[in-house]
């Protein structure tokens, strides 16, 4: 970890490349603060009015009810079919801070990474925003703000503990108000945490956070716990309010989904911890700024009909039951080839899609592009 001398600065200075100077928008009134390491040539003006940490302080109750809008506060929150889904084996995954490490490890067996299947409906990574939709004892019911389902408008619904999410109306006004930072690596690490007993999570791909000062070598993030902390700027993208990625082309997000070749498939996953079909395909999409429904099946239904005749790479291809159900997705890739995360036995890999569907389950091919 790279040392650092904490300081506090007068707000409305703006996004500085390479000085370490704060880049909270200037809409905000109070003072904030900004961490330079050592070597750092630049200086920022102190004030003597600065509270360190101020403008980073959580803005909640400490309570969570039905209603309120709140954030994941774990690396990779699980959603549950109900408080009761969870095995014994995976109590790894139901802690704050949760240890997806050692959750992997212990399901390590196909039968019993099978087992998640009908427990588990969906994952959130650490910063999703949620709609509380229920509590009950030490657990709630929410809805994923960013993975559409028919399901419920508010979002993707499941279970989870309590402790696993935040309230924190700071952090909301600043994922509104402030450029955002968002993790293009597999995994990436949170360093330098200031001004919140919370240590935060392990940032892993897609995870988007609010940005409040870049420099050359680093990126200081608001957490959705309270602080800051400063991730390595080649593991993330950054954008300005309201900004998008740019359109990308098939073969981008063929690039993207490669570097997942050899992940194991985790049902409900949605990180780089696991994913199962459409959480893959959901998440590559999402890295690129295109929404797509969360399940196959509503996936199914997006973009436009494509003939098997007429792929290119980044079109998704479905398969069904017999009784046309969809049951399963991939990405064509080109050269007759797919890549998917098949099921608990498997990982991430590319096959050739007539090949393996044995079965003569193909369903059809959307174009999302």
């Amino acid at each position: 970890m790279r040392t650092r001398i904490a300081v506090s600065a007068a707000l409305g200075l703006g996004l500085v490349l390479g000085s370490g100077a704060p880049a909270l928008s200037s809409n905000l009134s109070a003072p904030a603060t900004a961490s330079t390491r050592t070597s750092a040539t630049a200086s920022t003006n102190l004030s003597a009015a600065v509270v360190p940490g101020q403008e980073l302080e959580p803005i909640t109750d400490g309570k969570i009810r039905k209603g309120d809008t709140a954030y994941v506060d774990v690396t990779v929150a699980t959603l549950w079919k109900d408080p009761k889904s969870p095995r014994k084996v995976d109590r790894p995954a139901l802690g704050k801070p949760v240890d997806l490490d050692k959750w992997n490890k212990d399901l390590a067996g196909t039968e019993v990474r099978r087992g998640l299947t009908g427990k588990a409906d969906t994952q959130a990574t650490y910063g999703s925003q949620v709609t509380v939709l229920e509590t009950k004892g030490d657990w709630t019911k929410v809805a994923v703000t960013d993975q559409s389902t028919p399901k419920n408008q508010k979002g993707y619904p499941g279970w989870l503990p309590t402790k696993q999410i935040v309230e924190n109306d700071r952090f909301g006004k600043l994922k509104k108000d402030q450029p955002r930072a968002v993790v293009k690596a597999k995994k990436t690490e949170l360093e330098g945490v200031e001004f919140t007993k919370d240590t935060g999570a392990d940032p892993s791909f897609n995870v988007e956070l609010p940005l409040i000062a870049q420099d050359v070598e680093d990126v200081r993030v608001a957490l959705p716990g309270g602080g800051a902390a400063w991730i390595d700027v080649k593991d993330v993208n950054v954008f300005d309010i309201g900004e998008k990625p740019k359109k990308p082309s098939g073969d981008d997000l063929v690039k993207t989904a490669k570097q997942f070749d050899g992940l194991r498939y985790l049902w409900a996953g949605v990180s780089a911890y696991g994913f199962d079909c459409s959480g893959f395909t959901y998440s590559i999409y999402r890295a690129h700024g295109i929404d797509i429904p969360r399940d196959s099946g509503d996936q199914a239904k997006a973009g436009k009909k494509v003939s098997s005749k007429n792929l290119k790479p980044g079109d998704l291809l479905f398969f069904s039951t017999s009784s046309g159900t969809v049951h399963h997705v991939g990405m064509y890739i080109g050269g007759g080839k797919m890549i998917h995360s098949p099921n608990a036995s498997k990982t991430v890999y590319v096959v050739d899609w007539k090949k393996w569907d044995k079965g003569n389950e193909f369903s059809g091919a959307r174009r999302i592009l």
